[in-house]
């Protein structure tokens, strides 16, 4: 909900901080006492058209902040999380500021955003209704998301939109995998002559990964060759011109093995380390001669690896790839080849699962159709309870679910969902906005939301005089269906009928004080007194009388 407002500088507004509770609160006072400047200023927080018309005269700018308490799931945090935008525990704070020079900034949680963000935020959390504009439900690609959470909440059983969200998944999913499919086997009959020219040469070529850098090492030893050899046959020369090495340190190692038992242990370090030195002098001969037989192998080896390397590197330069990537090139060569041998086979398989899948969803989707339509006829009929103690009982209120074309199909099933009203007998429906006159369209708006109420994720919704053009009963029946809307969501209502005011659980005056030249907006939390006060000022006008101050207390005494 929302919890706190803090204008400053705004028209007549110097500085105004309001802290707003749960349930219905009501706004009144005098006409032109700057009722609709508390909205403007919220608006402006919700991202709405800044004009620097409305900066306080004598003042550089305006700045307007709007703070909320939100339950963890509300979709705002989603939102935020998105633009990693931190927040919160319950809490979202929008602010706006707005220079003489038409410089305009957006802020959330005092991190700077877009007035983009701050507006798709705002419309997430305030809905405004209103005698000449409304938000939210007038905008029919609502009105699908809103008969289904009606479904959704009235229904029992399965959740048929799942189904069908789950089997339009599965149908797309089909319907790729065959086209991945007829594009891979149209590509090879296309290609196929280029296809298996190039497949028997890297076939023939026999690619590995990681061949190029073992071949450029290998040439690098080679081209050494001479340099590698002579130093092995100096390295043998100069062990041979001494005595056999390891015979001799054997030769040593028997004998000390003689006495070593007399020793009382004293020469086992020395037997350990005679025996390492015959050990190692022996592997060391063994890898010379290992050595100098690789090098003296194959003296044409340095000119094959050398073609090998030009080999993979003339591939690699005309398929426009890595040497690496020369047997993973090879491979899909041989995969688009099968499939020229598959491909028919797996398209026809593939054919009949999409088909298959395709049936599924249309079935999937064709139970959502039923259940929309069967919510649809509930939901007509608890309008029309709605309508008629709002003085609409001469207009007629209809959902029509009808069949998308086939191309607009998706998650969601194969209908389009949209309210219609006629407001008099004999004349056809039509779109809400289109129909409805300024205080018909903000009943209707009160209606919907009542029949809807819990089933929506607004922080609050604001009636800007929902009342205007009734009275008496009417008024009351305005009164009654706010207070009941109210019990699921907050609700702010700018009212001039008793009727409804006396129903608030909150309620504030708007006024205008002059000193000194200069006039200010003031706005008061009144406390029960101070409401009687100002529901007898509404029922009497300009002199309030003690008739007026009892009707009041009736008023009040009837509405808790």
């Amino acid at each position: 909900m929302l919890t706190e407002l803090s204008i400053r500088d705004v028209v007549t507004v110097d500085r105004l901080d309001i802290a707003f509770a749960g349930g219905l609160c009501v706004l009144t006072g005098e006409t032109g006492a700057g009722k609709s400047i508390v909205l403007d200023a919220l608006g402006l927080a919700l991202g709405g058209r800044a004009d620097a018309a409305l900066i306080r005269k004598g003042a550089d700018k305006l700045s307007v902040s709007a703070a909320f308490a939100l339950p963890r799931k509300h979709p705002a945090f989603a939102m935020l999380a998105e633009q990693d935008l931190a927040a919160d525990d319950d809490s979202i704070v929008l602010r706006r500021t707005l220079s003489a020079d038409g410089r305009s900034k957006a802020f959330v949680n005092d991190q700077p955003v877009t007035v983009s963000l701050l507006r798709n935020l705002g419309a997430q959390l305030v809905e405004v209704h209103g005698q000449f504009e409304a938000h939210g439900l007038l905008d029919p690609s609502t009105h699908m998301a809103a008969l289904d959470a009606y479904r959704a909440a009235t229904a029992k059983g399965a959740a048929p939109d799942v189904a069908c969200a789950a089997a339009w998944t599965a149908w797309r999913a089909a319907g790729a995998a065959l086209k991945a499919a007829q594009d891979l086997l149209a590509a090879a009959v296309a290609e196929e002559e280029t296809l298996r020219h190039h497949a028997k040469e890297l076939e023939q070529l026999a690619p590995q990964p990681g061949e190029e850098q073992e071949l450029a090492a290998t040439r690098a030893v080679m081209r050494h060759g001479e340099a590698i050899t002579k130093a092995l046959a100096e390295a043998r020369a100069a062990v041979a011109d001494t005595t056999d090495v390891e015979n001799a340190l054997r030769t040593g190692l028997v004998r000390i093995n003689r006495v070593a038992a007399q020793a009382e242990g004293r020469l086992d370090p020395l037997v350990q380390a005679f025996e390492r030195a015959a050990i190692e002098a022996g592997e060391a001969m063994r890898e010379l001669d290992r050595a100098e037989a690789d090098m003296d192998a194959d003296p044409a080896a340095l000119e094959r690896a050398e073609e090998r390397l030009f080999a993979l590197k003339a591939a690699a330069r005309k398929h426009g790839c890595a040497v690496d990537d020369l047997a993973a090139l090879r491979d899909s060569f041989k995969a688009k080849l099968a499939a020229l041998d598959t491909g028919a086979g797996d398209i026809k398989r593939l054919a009949g699962a999409e088909k298959t899948a395709r049936l599924a969803y249309e079935q999937a989707a064709g139970v959502l159709s039923k259940a929309r339509i069967a919510a649809a006829t509930a939901f007509d009929k608890q309008m029309a309870k709605e309508l008629a103690p709002l003085k609409l009982d001469k207009a007629t209120f209809r959902t029509v679910v009808a069949p998308k074309p086939e191309a607009a199909w998706n998650q969601h099933g194969l209908d389009r969902v949209a309210f219609e009203v006629a407001t008099n007998p004999g004349t056809p429906p039509g779109p809400l906005d289109k129909i409805a006159s300024g205080g018909e369209l903000a009943r209707f708006m009160l209606a919907l939301k009542v029949v809807l109420a819990g089933t929506q994720d607004r922080a609050a919704l604001i009636f800007d005089e929902v009342d205007a053009g009734v009275s008496g009963a009417t008024a009351n029946a305005v009164g009654e269906r706010l207070a009941r809307l109210a019990k699921d969501v907050q609700v702010l209502v700018v009212t001039h009928a008793p009727q409804v005011a006396a129903r608030g659980d909150h309620h504030w005056r708007v006024s205008k004080v002059s000193k000194g030249g200069t006039t200010t907006t003031r706005v008061d939390e009144l406390d029960a007194t101070a409401r009687r006060e100002e529901i007898a000022r509404m029922l009497a006008g300009e002199k309030v009388t003690d008739e007026a101050r009892a009707a009041a207390t009736k008023l009040m005494s009837a509405a808790s």
